[in-house]
């Protein structure tokens, strides 16, 4: 038995043209929709990574780019780029009519999400026992090729020792020594967007961040943040000398407690 059309009305086909990609609903159903020379395509509006809006990225080379996170699909087919055709977003008929155009729902393919294995960080957090666990992060930049001495750092140091006398684990973690990518906002598009963990340490292994989630997430019970007073800036115009003074002080001897 042949399968029964669903054509929806999606929106004037004059309008429509202007523009490469819209995002439109077909009934309850989101679609992308594109224009090429006159030609339109419909694919899920739908990302297969998050959901993210299809329709709201942008199409290049014949693929439309999620806006989230930059996963890519076939405007026509909705197959994924090349290498990835396996992970592909419904693709569905589409009409012109008396200056409207028409989109088959009936006529969708398949959807297919390829399946990957958990990124380690994923992981349930199960707090082992033993002695307290204490990491030291440095957010001080410094030139390699001329390093520097470091108040923060210093400072950073004497904590740790301390709190390996008293019995602590430590792990110190240097920022700078990291290769990793800046957060690229993705919160800043949809809650939905923010992941766990990152998008980018997923996508990236040579991302070194996994680093420090791991000491956050999973494995510290107290972190210590060494981060350097910048001169010229607001705070820094009343306070800086006496918090630098305070800081070399401090750093002579170790503190009362970790």
């Amino acid at each position: 038995m042949a399968k029964r059309s669903d054509w929806q009305d999606v929106g004037e086909a004059k309008a429509l043209a202007r523009r490469p990609l819209s995002q439109v609903e077909a009934g309850e159903t989101s679609i992308a929709l594109s224009c090429r020379r006159g030609k339109f395509h419909a694919i899920s509006g739908a990302c297969n990574h998050l959901g993210g809006p299809l329709g709201e990225g942008t199409i290049e080379g014949g693929y439309v780019t999620c806006p989230w996170h930059f996963f890519k699909f076939h405007a026509a087919t909705g197959l994924g780029e090349p290498g990835y055709e396996d992970d592909c977003v419904p693709a569905y008929a589409v009409k012109v009519e008396a200056g409207r155009v028409l989109v088959d729902l009936a006529s969708a393919t398949p959807r297919h999400k390829t399946r990957h294995a958990p990124h380690t960080l994923a992981r349930p957090v199960r707090r082992r026992r033993g002695p307290l666990r204490v990491v030291g992060i440095s957010t001080t930049s410094m030139t390699p090729k001329r390093p520097r001495y470091s108040t923060s750092d210093a400072l950073l140091d004497v904590a740790l020792e301390h709190a390996a006398s008293l019995g602590a684990t430590t792990q110190s973690i240097r920022l700078r020594s990291l290769k990793f990518r800046a957060c690229e906002g993705y919160y800043s598009k949809s809650e939905l967007a923010c992941q766990w963990p990152c998008s980018i340490t997923q996508a990236d292994k040579t991302d070194e961040m996994a680093q420090v989630y791991e000491a956050f997430v999973h494995g510290a019970d107290v972190i210590l943040v060494a981060t350097p007073l910048r001169w010229g800036a607001a705070a820094a115009s009343t306070t800086g000398w006496s918090s630098a003074s305070t800081a070399s002080r401090i750093s002579r001897s170790p503190p009362a407690a970790c």
